[in-house]
């Protein structure tokens, strides 16, 4: 098999604040978001390369970042779209070719949020063991607090109400990174795009709606696994 990694770094960060990109900020060591997201991939012996989708206005960056760490599984620094899924999608165009170049060989795209700078060795060592049997695997946490299903009251529906409170073992919050057979995840996006309904905040989402016969295995994450988007995260 072979493993791509993806490091979705096509945000702004606008819900962070400032005038970069939030994975282009220093952490406590000086080093980016992004460096430490990279890095984590760049020493996984189960990752054989790494594609950065970076902000148009900041591919530069990237490329500087890509010299001076010296990162050599990184093969490609592609230009993201405006949501989320866009970026997705310029990656797998990136690389569904590859499929009819390697004979045999199995391919999985594994898209990373940048902005989840800490994730382990351990959780990308779980999810390449997951997909030796699997073609689908997404990485979550247990939730520990109750959870409120709402409804609005009012107007403009201006005023919260619990509608009802469903058990909370039957909830996980998701985290990356995603892994998919490459076709899996195309063939998920093709029938999305068909039909001109691409509304999800992850690539589950979309391989969940789209291919429902498809399963998706879990790997259990870790609360360190988090994403940085407000400033308090920092």
């Amino acid at each position: 098999m072979r493993h791509i990694a993806i490091i979705l770094a096509g945000g702004s960060g606008s819900r962070l604040g400032g005038d970069r990109p939030k994975q282009l900020l220093p952490l406590s060591d000086g080093r980016s978001i992004l460096e430490h997201s990279v890095d984590a991939f760049e020493r996984a012996s189960c990752i054989d390369e790494i594609a950065i989708v970076m902000h148009p206005d900041w591919i530069n960056e990237a490329e500087g970042l890509c010299q001076a760490n010296g990162w050599t599984k990184v093969k490609k620094v592609l230009a993201g779209g405006k949501e989320r899924w866009e970026s997705s999608w310029k990656a797998i165009e990136a690389f569904n070719g590859d499929r009819l170049v390697v004979s045999g060989e199995r391919i999985n795209l594994w898209f990373h949020d940048a902005a989840r700078p800490w994730v382990s060795e351990r959780i990308i060592a779980d999810v390449a063991k997951a997909l030796e049997e699997n073609e689908a695997v997404t990485v979550a946490v247990k939730v520990t607090d109750t959870i409120y299903q709402v409804d609005r009251l009012g107007v403009s529906g201006e005023r919260l109400v619990v509608d009802s409170i469903p058990p909370r073992e039957c909830f996980m919050r998701a985290q990356t990174p995603q892994a998919f057979r490459i076709e899996v995840v195309e063939e998920a996006y093709q029938r999305a795009l068909s039909a001109g309904l691409i509304e999800a905040t992850d690539d589950c989402g979309i391989v969940k709606r789209w291919m429902p016969e498809q399963p998706i295995y879990i790997v259990e994450g870790e609360e360190k696994n988090k994403k940085i988007t407000y400033k308090e995260d920092l």
